[in-house]
This record gives C-alpha cells, sequence and structure tokens, in this order.
C-alpha cells in the first residue's frame, strides 16, 4: 500500500481521498490549514488528517517524508509552495491548476528532482489535452483542434443557468483573464467571454465561449503542427452575454472580490450537475480532408456510498488515474510530465479512468 497526502480537505480533496482509499492500494492523509475542514471532511474513508500551515517552510516537508506522493487540491497561490515542498521530500507530485505561471514554475523545479511532477491532471487543462493529442496523433496535417468543456446543472433554475458547481474564484479567473490560443499558426492571446458559438451535444443547445487556463501545454506541443488550436468552456444559451454584462460592462472584472461575493450570495450549488466535454479536430488523412469528434456526457453519482457531483467525479478522476497509471511503471518516473504525454486508451482503461467511459467513444464524421 502506497502513502499519499491529498492538501486541501474541501469537497474534491474529500473525493480524491475516497476514490483513492477505498481502491485499497493507496493510504492517504488529507492535509489542511484548518482544523474545522478537516473535522468537517466529507468522506466515507479511513483516512489520516494533518493540520498544516503549507505555506510555512518545512512543515509540509514533514508531513511529506517517506510518503509516495502528494496530490494538490489547493489554491494555485499554494501550487509552487507544495511543488517546493515535494521535490525536497523526493515525494512523486501532482496538481489541478489551471494557472499558467504557476504551472511553469513547476516544471521548473521537475527539472532538478529525483521524482515525477504531473501538474494540471483534473478536467480542463487535463483530460481534455489527453482526449484532443490522441485524436491530433492520427492525422497527417493538422487544420484545427478545438477544446470545449462544461460543468453545468442538468436543471438549471436561474437566468444565468448556472450553479457553483466548482470553485466560484476559479470561474470568475477564467472570464476574465487573457486565454492562450493558436492562431493561424502563431501563439496568440485571445478576450475571454468572446467568440461565442452554438452547438449542440445529444440533441442539448449549448453555447461555447473562449475562456483561460483550459489548454494547460497543449500549444507547446502543437505549435508549428496546427493552424488554429483554441479552448472554450460550454454553457447553457444566454450565459456569456449575461458575464459580459457584469465583468466587463459594469467593471466587476476589477472588483473580483466583489463578484466573488455576488457568485457566492446569488449561486446555488448543486450536486445534480454534468460534466459536457467535446473535441473536434479537422485537418487530412492519406491526402484527404477529415474530421473527428471525441465527445463525453458525465453525470453526477456516487463514489462509494457518497453522492458527488460530476465535477468531483471528473476533477479526482482525472488525478487518481493518472496517479495509478505512475505507480504502474507507465508514466516517466522522473521529470515533468505534461498531460499531452499520456495515452488515451490506457487513461479510459484505468479503473479510476472509467469515469470517463459513460458516454459515446471518438467517432469519424467526415
Amino acid at each position: 500500500m502506497k502513502e499519499i497526502v491529498v492538501i486541501g480537505a474541501g469537497r474534491i480533496g474529500a473525493t480524491i481521498a475516497d476514490m483513492a482509499s477505498q481502491s485499497g492500494d493507496y493510504s492517504v492523509t488529507v492535509v489542511d490549514r484548518s482544523a474545522e475542514a478537516l473535522a468537517a471532511l466529507d468522506t466515507d474513508a479511513k483516512v489520516k488528517t494533518a493540520r498544516c500551515e503549507v505555506a510555512e517552510p518545512g512543515e509540509l516537508e514533514k508531513i511529506l517524508d517517506g510518503k509516495f506522493a502528494v496530490l494538490s487540491a489547493a489554491p494555485y497561490s499554494l501550487t509552487t509552495r507544495i511543488a517546493e515542498a515535494a521535490a525536497a521530500a523526493k515525494v512523486h507530485y501532482f496538481d489541478l491548476t489551471e494557472d499558467v505561471k504557476s504551472t511553469r514554475r513547476v516544471k521548473e523545479i521537475a527539472g532538478k528532482a529525483e521524482t515525477a511532477f504531473i501538474p494540471q491532471c483534473g478536467l480542463a487543462p487535463g483530460f481534455i489535452a489527453i482526449a484532443a493529442m490522441s485524436l491530433a496523433k492520427k492525422f497527417d496535417t493538422l487544420d484545427t483542434v478545438a477544446m470545449k468543456v462544461g460543468a453545468l446543472p442538468q436543471f438549471p433554475t436561474n437566468v444565468l443557468n448556472y450553479a457553483l458547481t466548482w470553485s466560484p474564484e476559479g470561474v470568475i479567473n477564467e472570464y476574465c483573464e487573457p486565454c492562450e490560443a493558436i492562431v493561424d499558426g502563431r501563439m496568440a492571446e485571445i478576450a475571454p467571454l468572446e467568440d461565442i458559438e452554438a452547438l449542440s451535444i445529444d440533441g442539448v443547445a449549448y453555447e461555447a465561449f473562449n475562456t483561460s487556463g483550459g489548454l494547460g501545454s497543449t500549444p507547446e506541443k502543437l505549435l508549428g503542427k496546427v493552424k488554429n488550436l483554441n479552448y472554450r468552456t460550454i454553457r447553457y444559451p444566454g450565459h456569456a452575454r449575461i458575464m459580459k454584462l457584469l465583468l466587463n460592462d459594469l467593471n466587476l472584472k476589477d472588483r473580483r472580490d466583489l463578484a466573488l461575493d455576488i457568485f457566492r450570495h446569488a449561486l446555488t450549488t448543486t450536486k445534480q450537475d454534468m460534466v459536457v466535454i467535446r473535441v473536434d479536430v479537422t485537418g487530412t488523412k492519406d491526402g484527404k480532408p477529415a474530421h473527428e469528434i471525441f465527445e463525453r456526457t458525465v453525470l453526477s453519482g456516487f463514489v462509494g456510498k457518497k453522492e458527488r457531483s460530476a465535477i468531483q467525479i471528473t476533477t479526482a478522476a482525472g488525478i487518481c488515474t493518472v496517479l495509478d497509471m505512475l505507480a504502474a511503471g507507465d508514466l516517466p518516473q522522473k521529470g515533468f510530465v505534461a498531460q499531452e504525454e499520456i495515452d488515451l486508451d490506457t487513461f479510459l482503461a484505468n479503473r479510476f479512468g472509467r469515469a470517463f467511459s459513460a458516454d459515446q467513444a471518438a467517432r469519424k464524421v467526415a
């Protein structure tokens, strides 16, 4: 049994702890700075807990000593600190961050580390990059790689057609920060909440628009190989227009603390959510135009006896699958490992990765 440490006693951290512990192959310690959060940890699994001021030098290193891996479900502001502690303690490192700057620092740390460093193991970035690269590798030439993900309520109850299914800080950040993309073969920054497009998946109407952070390291992998690469968030129709009014026209993008208060006050949480995933790749195969689509729709369900939201299940399954693949020797044991290096078929065959196999597989449409 391998000993792992999960940083963060919130909803995602609790789901990770449940998945890993209930597999029978991992002994889990959940770490948080808040004794109240640890006492309220929502898990059925037999896990240990430890209160720790992660930001304090040397504190986390003591807990990591002798462990196999650390999995961060902490705010992105702690990413660099946790990665430094992992390197010092010589344990494998995983995180869920969308933050580009901290991921670059993790890559630097990984260059001198004796263990594997695998950031961005969640949904987007994370699984979406694995799916996109799997399709892209089948093409002789690439025109467009379009990646889309949405975490949505199954039964919306407000004009935004939205509920808090994950971190409100993360939602506001992705709606406000510049978005990486490849446009006409060149790296570019494009505006969030723009390029709204209509789409239909399984007969349900959605919209998708630019948001930041979802591409991970995919641009680095495909620069010079693809003409256009972008990431967009999926929502129900009309959502982007209202968010542009709030964040841009009313300038709440400059008062993110106020925007966060409004989100927390006005939006309900729900466990009856769904995660919608779509990747479109166009290019050529054998000299002929080709188009392939990968789609998944994952609903909320149970992990053990605990009801979990779809975003909890997919995020926890993403990081637990990569942990399992590393433990099995399917991934490099040292240095920086990008999501794009992970084989999709091996991922989906994994006991945790099967959470993503609930819907249809990739299909050829042209």
